[in-house]
C-alpha cells in the first residue's frame, strides 16, 4: 500500500518522526509527503534523501497560504523546485480554498497562483495534486478548480481528499485520479463516491497528521490525536467492503495506480 498524500514535515512528528517512518516502512510500500509551504522544503528534502525509494515528495504552495507567501518567496520557491526536479513526484497540493479564504481579491490571487503551478507542472512534466475546498454551502471552489484544469487541458490529476458527488462524473470522465482518506470511515457521501468510481481511478491517502480515526470511525480533532500514514490500511479495508472485493485486490490496484500516476 502507498499513502499518496500526507505531511511528514508537520510539527506533530517532531518528537518521533524517524520512528514513525520506520513503522511505515514495515507496513507500506511508500509514503508521499506533500510540502505545501516554502519553509518546509529543507525538511521534506532531507526525508527524501534519508529514506530513498520510500519517502517521496510533492511540492507547491497550499492555496490557504496565499496571504502569507510574498511574490519574492514564491519566485524563490519555484526556482528551488526546478533545481530539485529529480526529487519531486508532482506539483501540489495546489488549487482553490474558499473555506479559509473569503475575500474575492485573495480568491483571485489563489486562482492566479493555481495557473502558475499548472504551468510549472507542464514545464517539469509532472502531474498535479489538487486541493479544492468549498466555502460552507457552496461548491464554487471545486467548480472553479475543475474549470481551470479543463481550460488548460490538464490530464494527470490527483483530486486529493475528493468528496463531491455533484462533480464526480465530470472528474471521472476527465480520467483524473481520486484519492480517498479516513473520512471514508464516517462519510456516507464518500462511501457513494467510492461505490460509483472505478477502482482504476482510486488511490489511498491519509492527509496525516490530520483526520485521525478514533472509535466508531469518528475523526478526532487535531489536538486530540494525530493520524499516521499506516491508516491507509483502514481506508483500503473500507473500500473493499463497499465494493465487495477482496482486500488484496484493492491493495494491488491502488498501489499500481499510485506507482503509475507518480512514476515510481
Amino acid at each position: 500500500m502507498i499513502d499518496t498524500h500526507c505531511h511528514l514535515e508537520q510539527p506533530n512528528y517532531d518528537n518521533d518522526r524517524d520512528k514513525v517512518i520506520e513503522q511505515c516502512k514495515r507496513n507500506l510500500d511508500a509514503v508521499i509527503s506533500s510540502c505545501a509551504y516554502p519553509k518546509d522544503f529543507d525538511l521534506t528534502v532531507r526525508l527524501v534523501k534519508d529514506y530513498p525509494n520510500f519517502v517521496f515528495a510533492t511540492m507547491s504552495i497550499h492555496p490557504k497560504y496565499i496571504k502569507y507567501v510574498s511574490e519574492q518567496e514564491k519566485e524563490d520557491y519555484v526556482k528551488i523546485i526546478k533545481k530539485n526536479r529529480e526529487r519531486i513526484l508532482a506539483i501540489g497540493e495546489t488549487g482553490t480554498d474558499y473555506w479559509w479564504i473569503k475575500e474575492n481579491e485573495w480568491r483571485d490571487k489563489q486562482r492566479k497562483l493555481f495557473i502558475e503551478m499548472i504551468n510549472l507542472a507542464n514545464e517539469l512534466n509532472l502531474p498535479l495534486v489538487i486541493h479544492s475546498r468549498n466555502a460552507r454551502e457552496s461548491t464554487k471552489a471545486l467548480e472553479d478548480t475543475i474549470t481551470i484544469l479543463e481550460r488548460y487541458d490538464v490530464n494527470r490529476v490527483q483530486m486529493h481528499m475528493y468528496n463531491s458527488r455533484m462533480q464526480l462524473q465530470r472528474v471521472l470522465k476527465n480520467g483524473w485520479m481520486i484519492s480517498i482518506n479516513t473520512l471514508l470511515l464516517r462519510s456516507k457521501g464518500l462511501n457513494k463516491i467510492v461505490r460509483d468510481s472505478p477502482l482504476e481511478q482510486l488511490m489511498l491517502e491519509t492527509d496525516a497528521p490530520w483526520l485521525a480515526v478514533g472509535e466508531n470511525g469518528v475523526i478526532k480533532r487535531p489536538n486530540e490525536k494525530r493520524n499516521l500514514p499506516i491508516a491507509v490500511k483502514l481506508v483500503a479495508q473500507k473500500i473493499a467492503q463497499i465494493k465487495k472485493l477482496p482486500l488484496e485486490q484493492v491493495d494491488k490496484a491502488t498501489t499500481e495506480n499510485a506507482k503509475r500516476f507518480f512514476n515510481i
